[in-house]
């Protein structure tokens, strides 16, 4: 049996299944007495889950294949087995989009707001604490003082002593009390910002190829046209595309889509620094910002990562056949000679689509004339 029936048989044993644990292997049967047996089947059936649907050996893989078999994520476990039922297999790729979705807070402008206001809010708590215990420790002061002034005319010394100690101990408790309330509100306000935090990178950052995303160039674009028009610096946009792009994915697969995806967000990142910006602006399609850098000058920079990509053999990792050659076209603009930098942006489209029209796997710079 060659390997693509040796995978389409295990793929078969548990699309068949029709639940998390294979028929006759649960963990209430008499084989399963014990823990440490119990241990041994789940880690030999994720090993296997793994090897079944010819899924990397990642973390985030393990992950999945144990939410679904033990059912601990009861999301996780329908959607794989959804997704077995209507594709037959699991990919890297859909793996990685359910994890990161399932670990992922729905990412809105009021969920980023409502997280704002709750560290806020605490601290704010954390404050009134502060305050609280800067008038405890006034009060406590106060009264020390006073008990301390009455124990001479005391009559009784043992009671004016009591009576500091009794004041001491409260003092010790509140003290207490109130540093517990400190580190509670400091672990929410901690907990918060990396809620905060990950929200934020999840809401600007494309989660296939970790590259920006567009909402987070254009934002980029925005603040780099300004700071450059005030220096009086170069500012210059490059738009990519993958060429014949449909073609891999209808020929190869959707896995086999995304790992072009990835190697070519790679390539371009080579050229990512303190005055290059790259990002995933949508499907096959990639953006560069070069600060301080000529249309000369980055014509001669994507045209270097053309040529370095076009020299790359790629093959398919499942069928072990080669890829065509994979390319890109790309079009540069210069963001300061255009009123709105998304007007630079557009430019640099039509430069990209002119690309595309005589031949692609090329660069080519926005004239007036287009």
């Amino acid at each position: 049996m060659d390997t693509h029936k040796t995978i389409a048989s295990r793929i078969a044993r548990w699309v068949g299944s029709g639940s998390s644990v294979p028929d006759g292997e649960t963990p209430g049967s008499e084989s399963f007495t014990r823990a440490s047996e119990h241990r041994r089947w789940l880690y030999d059936q994720i090993g296997e889950f793994l090897f079944a649907h010819d899924l990397d050996l990642t973390p985030l893989n393990f992950s999945l294949a144990h939410d679904y078999l033990t059912g601990n994520n009861h999301k996780v476990a329908t959607a794989v087995a959804s997704r077995m039922r209507t594709h037959g297999a699991i990919t890297d790729s859909w793996a990685e989009a359910l994890v990161v979705r399932e670990q992922t807070p729905e990412i809105t402008a009021d969920a980023l707001s409502a997280m704002v206001e709750r560290i806020e809010a605490n601290l704010v708590e954390v404050s009134h604490v502060i305050d609280r215990s800067h008038s405890s420790a006034t009060d406590y002061g106060k009264a020390l003082a006073g008990a301390a002034e009455d124990l001479p005319a005391a009559e009784d010394g043992a009671s004016g002593l009591i009576k500091l100690l009794s004041l001491t101990e409260s003092m010790i408790k509140e003290t207490r009390d109130v540093e517990k309330e400190l580190r509670k509100q400091q672990k929410q306000v901690q907990l918060l910002e990396k809620s905060l935090a990950s929200a934020r990178h999840a809401a600007e950052h494309d989660h296939l190829t970790g590259l920006p995303n567009r909402r987070a160039f254009e934002a980029r674009l925005a603040e780099e046209a300004k700071a450059a028009s005030s220096a009086g610096e170069p500012l210059t946009i490059a738009f990519c595309d993958i060429d014949h792009f449909k073609t891999i994915n209808d020929e190869h697969g959707h896995e086999t889509g995304d790992r072009v995806l990835k190697f070519v967000a790679e390539i371009l990142s080579e050229i990512s620094g303190e005055k290059c910006h790259v990002a995933r602006h949508g499907g096959e399609e990639f953006v560069m910002l070069f600060r301080n850098q000529t249309g000369e000058q980055v014509f001669d920079i994507v045209d270097e990562s053309r040529i370095n990509l076009a020299q790359r053999s790629l093959v398919n990792r499942v069928t072990g056949k080669r890829l065509p050659t994979v390319t890109f076209s790309a079009g540069i603009a210069d963001v300061l000679a255009h009123e709105d930098p998304r007007g630079a942006l557009k430019a640099a489209d039509q430069a990209l689509y002119l690309a595309k029209k005589y031949g692609r796997n090329q660069v080519r710079i926005a004239t007036d004339e287009q």
